[in-house]
Order: structure tokens, then C-alpha cells, then sequence
């Protein structure tokens, strides 16, 4: 094998020699949108271009409007700024940036180096997780996606109360954040051209809640037509309180799809709480706050259902979802992470509380499945979360989707993989936590370092996630009755039948609620 510098020589006069006999123009670093020029960044072998607003500077509680056209050629050498959120990042402990700038609305753009202007390359758009409240697009480095063959779009969308406040005056309640990402796939589908990319060949991609905004846009009318695959990563479209499953008794408020009148109520709680009472000028008021008492209100902020962006929950709907290949799957140990946030500590007479509370009847054969032995009762209570939360859910999902499109379904299950998270207790670190597969397809800014075992085990998920943006099929058997799961270990796969990944996850307990 050539050495890697004397590669890059080669294609670097293969490119020249192109240019010379009139073929395609390579990306030169700077590129025409619809907007205007934008200068970006040549980065080794990548080609980036960060800060690209998708939308106009938009007003607090109004719906994205259509970006700005500049003159010259716009500086796109850095990242845009994050949507407003607190230092404390509740669920992303690797992006702990506080931000109070609401001028956020933009995506970075990531193009292999020499990609030309008629490469027609897929585009991976990428929603970041974090909870609807933290993250930014820029803490994604999607540069291995990109030398793989894909145009990657990493997106800001607002977060917490100014994303999804929803109030009986407030036209577009509860969606604004929805919107924003709908507004990302707009601009991508007019701009995708100008980067090498594919404008019919959009794949919409996220993790957590950027899996639950996938979903969303699968479910929404306003979204058909943006994208021709999805892949939602530990998050989507179960029916499942996951607040409330974790600490089981928070009610509908810790739903991530509410009911509007849930949201509403929420959100006249909230204005109350910051001084802005109920009245014709309420929302004036909430308008003039200062940002930062904004994104500090408590709660679990999230899309409300029952609106024209989002009608029915998306459960509800998949029936009836554009009949996309779909990628999809969980990691195993998903409840760790939320255990050891908020339950970190449960001793055994709690713990049996909390499991009757969830299993209701079935609360004898709850304690037979979940009985701790010589775990402690918070290793215990995280393998409930992770199997009323997320295994069995996805199960639902993945039967109702795949009678729309091919589905493809994989538990990340490498109980080597290095958490992206602050590390758990001793006794919540022996699983293969919540975002685990991440820093196997992105690197994390900050985040983990993989071994070299572990880059091979990346390299093969890097390699399916292109496959599946060019082709709508990663390679692996498509889900059917009986499965498979595509079981992702350390350094090897295997396809598992529903069953035994049902059985394993103890599904039959919570039929009733996924």
C-alpha cells in the first residue's frame, strides 16, 4: 500500500487533470447557495463549512422563516452558535457549553475532500440528542461518515422552553423545534446540489431525542417528501412515558409526546412561575424575559402532539408513514444512564416500590424477572428502564414501520464500548450505556478515544450507515416476523431472532405498554 502522503499527492494531480480537460470542477472551498457564497474550511481530507444559516434571526415563539440572502461571500470557517441552553447539560455531559445566543438556527455542511460539483453524493442530515433541551450539531464531528461518501448536515434546532413552550394564545405551540428541523431539510433539499449532493437522497439521522425528531418528521404531514431513509438511534417512536418510566408516578407531563392541553397547562405553570400571569400580554411578557431565566425553567420540554405540525402521536400513526427504509435499534443497557442521574442510590424496599408501581398486576412476575440478586437495586431498576423505555418499545416500532418499508434493527451490544458520559457508579458501570454506538460512527467533541480493536468494530458501523444512506440497505437481513436483530459486539455481529431479544429484555411483562 502506497503511503497515505504520496495518495494524497495522486489525487490531488488526478483532480488537476480533471479540472484541465473540462471535466467536473472539484469543491475549491468556496460554494453558491441560494443565499449567497459561502467560504468554508479545507480540513485534511475533508471540506467544511460551518455557521450556514437555514433560517432568518427568528423570533421568540415564531415559526423558522426563510433564510436571508447576503452580499460578498459569507465566512463559514466555524461552527454556528448553540441554541440556547444552561452549562449543566442534563443528559449530554460531553456538551457543556451554556449558550443564550437565539440567533441559532444553522447547520455545518461536511463534504469529503475533492468531492465535485456533479458527485451526486447521499446526504446524511443529523439531529443531535440531548434530551430537546442541550447539544448542538457542531459536537458531532461527522469527518469518518464523510470520507465514507456522504455529504453530512449537522443541525441547531431550539431547545427547551423556546423550542416547544406551548400556550392556548401561542400559534404553532409546543413545535417550534419541529419546525426548525423541518425548515434544516428545506434548505438541504435546495442546497444540497451545491455541495455534491444528492437533493432526492436525503437520509434523516439522529440519536435520543434527534431519533425522536426523526420520528417526528416521519409522523408529520409538513415533513413528506424531505427524506428517503431514516435512522433513529436509542429514541423514536415508542409509545412509552420515559420519564415516567424511570421514576414511575411523574404523570404525562414527562411525555415526550403531550397531549396539547398537557403542554399548555405546562406552559401557563411555567409563566406563572417567571412572573408573567395569565392576560392578553402574557406573551408579551414572556417575550421580554432575558434568555437565561428562559432556558432555566424546570421541566422536560418536548413536542406536543395534537397540532397541525404533529396531529397524533406518532405511535399512532406509523400505519401510515412514508414508506421509507428504516434503520433502527437500541443499545443494550439503555437505563444505566438514567438510572444513575436520577436513582442512583435505590435501596431494596424502594426498588420493590417502584417495580409494583410499574408492573401493576403483574408486579409477582415483575420481581421473579428484575429480582436483583447479587446486583444492587439500582442495577436492577436500570435493566427495567432499559426494556419498558427502549427494547421493547422498539419492538412495536419495528413491526408497525416494517409494514410501510424495509426495516433494518440492531442492538449495540459491545460491553467494551467507552461511554460518552460522565462514568456511572461501580455498580451501574458492568452495561453498555445510552449513546454508546456514537462515538463509533462521530467523533464526539469531547469525547471518548476508541482502542484499535474498537476502530475496526467503528469501521464496520461506518461502513453500513454510508451503505444504507446510498442504497437503503445496510447489508443486513430485513425485519420480519420473527426478526432479526442485528447484535453488535466487539469486533463481531450476529442476527438474533425477536424472541430471544424479547425474552432477554422480559417483553412479555410490558405487552400492555409499548
Amino acid at each position: 500500500m502506497l503511503p497515505r502522503p504520496v495518495v494524497c499527492a495522486l489525487l490531488a494531480l488526478a483532480v488537476l487533470a480533471l479540472a484541465a480537460c473540462g471535466g467536473p470542477a472539484p469543491l475549491d472551498g468556496t460554494v453558491r447557495v441560494e443565499q449567497g457564497e459561502l467560504r468554508g474550511l479545507l480540513d485534511g481530507d475533508v471540506l467544511r463549512f460551518g455557521d450556514v444559516p437555514y433560517a432568518a434571526p427568528t423570533p421568540r415563539w415564531v415559526p423558522p422563516r426563510p433564510p436571508e440572502p447576503w452580499t460578498g461571500v459569507r465566512d463559514a470557517t466555524g461552527p454556528g452558535s448553540r441554541c440556547p441552553q444552561t452549562a449543566a447539560a442534563p443528559g449530554v455531559p460531553h456538551a457543556t457549553a451554556a449558550s443564550t445566543d437565539e440567533d441559532c438556527l444553522t447547520l455545518d455542511v461536511t463534504v469529503p475532500a475533492g468531492t465535485t460539483t456533479d458527485a451526486r453524493l447521499p446526504v446524511l442530515v443529523w439531529l443531535h440528542g440531548g434530551g430537546f433541551s442541550a447539544g448542538a450539531g457542531a459536537d458531532y464531528d461527522p469527518r469518518r461518515l464523510a470520507r465514507a461518501g456522504l455529504v453530512v448536515v449537522t443541525v441547531n434546532y431550539r431547545l427547551g422552553p423556546l423550542g416547544f413552550l406551548a400556550l392556548p394564545e401561542l400559534s404553532g405551540s409546543g413545535a417550534f423545534g419541529i419546525q426548525d428541523q423541518q425548515a434544516a431539510l428545506v434548505w438541504v433539499a435546495r442546497n444540497a446540489a451545491a455541495f455534491g449532493g444528492h437533493p432526492e437522497l436525503v437520509t434523516l439521522a439522529g440519536e435520543s431525542a434527534g431519533a425522536d425528531g426523526v420520528c417526528a418528521q416521519l409522523a408529520s404531514p409538513a415533513a413528506g417528501g424531505l427524506f428517503a431513509r431514516a435512522v433513529m438511534q436509542s429514541g423514536g417512536c415508542g409509545a412509552a412515558n420515559v420519564v415516567d418510566v424511570i421514576g414511575p408516578g411523574t404523570g404525562p407531563v414527562g411525555d415526550t409526546w403531550k397531549a396539547l392541553p398537557v403542554a399548555e397547562d405546562m406552559g401557563e405553570t411555567t409563566a406563572d412561575a417567571l412572573g408573567c400571569d395569565d392576560g392578553d400580554d402574557r406573551l408579551a411578557c414572556l417575550r421580554a424575559l432575558p434568555v437565561e431565566r428562559l432556558v432555566g425553567a424546570p421541566g422536560y420540554w418536548s413536542p406536543a402532539v395534537g397540532t397541525p405540525t404533529l396531529p397524533r402521536r406518532p405511535s399512532d400513526v406509523l400505519a401510515q408513514a412514508p414508506p421509507v427504509p428504516v434503520l433502527a435499534g437500541t443499545v443494550r443497557d439503555e437505563g444505566i444512564l438514567f438510572t444513575n442521574a436520577f436513582l442512583p442510590t435505590l435501596d431494596p424496599s424502594t426498588f420493590r416500590t417502584l417495580l409494583a408501581r410499574a408492573a401493576g398486576d403483574r408486579a409477582r412476575e415483575a420481581g421473579r424477572a428484575y429480582a436483583p440478586g447479587d446486583r444492587s437495586p439500582s442495577r436492577a431498576w436500570a435493566d427495567v428502564v432499559t426494556d419498558r423505555a427502549y427494547a421493547c418499545p422498539a419492538l412495536t416500532t419495528y413491526d408497525r414501520l416494517a409494514g410501510r418499508g424495509p426495516v433494518f434493527v440492531y442492538e449495540f451490544a459491545d460491553t467494551r464500548a467507552p461511554s460518552p458520559f460522565a462514568a456511572p457508579a461501580p455498580d451501574l458501570a458492568d452495561g453498555v450505556v445510552h449513546g454508546a454506538e456514537v462515538p463509533y460512527l462521530f467523533d464526539l467533541r469531547p469525547g471518548p478515544p476508541l482502542t484499535a480493536a474498537q476502530q475496526g468494530t467503528a469501521t464496520d458501523l461506518v461502513a453500513a450507515w454510508a451503505r444504507f444512506a446510498r442504497t437503503g440497505d445496510p447489508g443486513w437481513p430485513t425485519w420480519g416476523d420473527g426478526g432479526p436483530v442485528r447484535t453488535i459486539t466487539a469486533g463481531a455481529a450476529a442476527d438474533v431472532p425477536a424472541a430471544e431479544f424479547a425474552a432477554a429484555h422480559h417483553c412479555g411483562l410490558w405487552a400492555d405498554q409499548t
